[in-house]
């Protein structure tokens, strides 16, 4: 084990990836079809004597600053490897090219769970190599983000330090995660910590699928997709899939592990408050999930009365039921929408009010989690620091409560927030006015950019009147939009890090 983590990180990555490529080789055999189980055997087989060779001739070059070699190769993970990742996906797939390929890897990696194609268009191990791809992307991003982006006090952690978890850490006080010597122990500590966890979560999921009724590799598709936050799926999600409603709920639970770090293993170390009921990104998660799917429900109901459609108990009940797990999906940055969303729009007429998910989709999930957006901590941090500011013009003698903690939160940790806030407006608009000049209009740039840098592919289908097909785009829209989504997936301070001449110092 010793001598394995000597090697590079991303060389480590190559090997995983490679070795999984065997898993669609798999099950392509399984089903006889040898044109899609060929590239993949042949490629993993190919990769692993490559990574053979590179850990051959890097194993004894220790780099001096591994921290920030785990950071470049959080980049390369993003970028380089998605095109290993694409060679097997380019043969398999008939009339396709190595760059939409690779645009395809890049969106499952980042869990952003955007495609180029069809359901249809793909056979079904393809759909697995899809889900595997960004199953292997959360778990990545589940232990780089408490190894490597916690200790330099970014992905989130910014805000955390500044607010001092639990009391104990400061800024003058580095945590338990800080005093663990090697970044490469810990991304190995972490991840045999996480990984059974992840594993074991994803397999009682998708039994669980099954016994709903759920086809094996669309259970299993949900269940990966599920826990990584992806929103992958061989069909067109959960609403059109046999468990129905049971399904929505079981994926609904499961979910629920992206809304804060304390659900993983290792969360003792890194969490704000000690009692659950007391955390500030599942207090956030909970009135949103319980606010916003009422007024959308009393929306459709006040627009059901202006028709001659009468609903009926069971049909609303389904709506509002509609209303909670799509609130839920899109704040986790998963993007599955469910069936009972869809009978809500039939019987009211309405259209989706894109602009509410797109908002939850910016929100995001909880930090050092799966999910994208802003994360749940920042915009906690933000709202308590607009409510004390609103106490001041009031009271201006006042002196707020809550605690050393609290107080932290709504100054330090709010100052970040925003700091960060605004690089995410600016990266929207960005990116919007890229789009916009590579040739698409303002509704389809808005959505199409919030939908990559909040890692949230599906938005693009719904948040619009008219769904947006991403295979219709042009290679430079493209191109701006992967970029995009490697951006959300790790966050502008991650990427200004690395332009910090301290960083590059010995």
């Amino acid at each position: 084990m010793r001598r394995i983590l000597d090697l590079p990180l991303f060389v480590i990555l190559m090997g995983i990836s490679a070795l999984a490529m065997y898993v669609p080789a798999a099950h392509a055999l399984t089903l006889r079809d040898h044109a899609t189980a060929r590239p993949f055997f042949y490629s993993g087989t190919l990769f692993l004597f490559l990574v053979a060779l590179l850990g051959l001739a890097t194993a004894a070059n220790r780099p001096g600053n591994i921290a920030r070699n785990h950071l470049l190769a959080m980049v390369a993970a993003f970028t380089v490897l998605p095109l290993m990742l694409a060679i097997p996906f380019n043969e398999a797939v008939p009339d396709t090219g190595l760059f939409n390929a690779w645009w395809e890897m890049v969106s499952s990696f980042t869990t952003t769970g955007a495609s180029l194609y069809e359901p249809a268009r793909l056979a079904p191990s393809l759909h697995l190599w899809r889900a595997t791809v960004g199953w292997m992307g959360g778990f990545f991003m589940l232990v780089m983000a408490i190894a490597v982006l916690a200790p330099m006090r970014i992905g989130g952690f910014e805000v955390f330090f500044a607010a001092g978890p639990s009391g104990r850490m400061t800024d003058a006080s580095p945590g338990p995660v800080e005093r663990v010597a090697d970044p490469g122990d810990r991304v190995l500590r972490y991840a045999m910590a996480l990984f059974p966890t992840y594993l074991g979560l994803t397999l009682v999921l998708w039994v669980a699928l099954l016994i709903s009724g759920d086809p094996t590799l669309v259970a299993l598709c949900h269940a990966m997709s599920t826990l990584a936050t992806s929103g992958i799926s061989p069909i067109t999600g959960p609403a059109t899939a046999p468990s129905g409603m049971m399904g929505e709920v079981l994926i609904f639970l499961f979910l629920i592990p992206a809304l804060s770090r304390r659900f993983w293993p290792g969360a003792r170390e890194l969490r704000v408050t000690n009692r659950i009921w007391d955390d500030p990104e599942l207090k956030l998660a909970a009135s949103l999930v319980l606010i916003v799917p009422l007024i959308l429900f009393l929306r459709h109901w006040i627009a059901s009365l202006e028709v001659a459609i009468e609903p009926s108990p069971a049909m609303m009940a389904t709506s509002l039921w509609g209303g909670f797990f799509t609130v839920l999906s899109f704040l986790t940055t998963t993007g599955f929408e469910s069936s009972g969303w869809l009978e809500a729009r039939n019987w009211s007429g309405l259209g989706t009010p894109g602009l509410i998910l797109a908002g939850l989709a910016i929100t995001g999930g909880g930090v050092a989690t799966t999910a994208g957006g802003v994360r749940l901590l920042r915009v906690y941090a933000l709202l308590r620091h607009g409510e004390r500011e609103l106490e001041r013009l009031v009271h201006p003698a006042s002196i707020g409560g809550g605690g050393v903690v609290a107080r932290r939160l709504r100054r330090e940790g709010a100052y970040m927030s925003w700091i960060f806030f605004m690089l995410f407006a600016m990266s929207i608009a960005v990116v919007m006015m890229a789009v916009s000049m590579a040739g698409l209009e303002f509704e389809p740039a808005t959505i199409l950019s919030i939908a990559a840098l909040s890692n949230t592919g599906p938005l693009a289908s719904i948040a619009g009147d008219a769904p947006i097909n991403w295979a219709t785009l042009t290679d430079s829209t493209k191109a701006i939009l992967v970029s995009a989504m490697v951006l959300g997936r790790l966050e502008t301070l991650a990427i200004i890090a690395l332009f910090n001449p301290e960083f590059w110092r010995n």
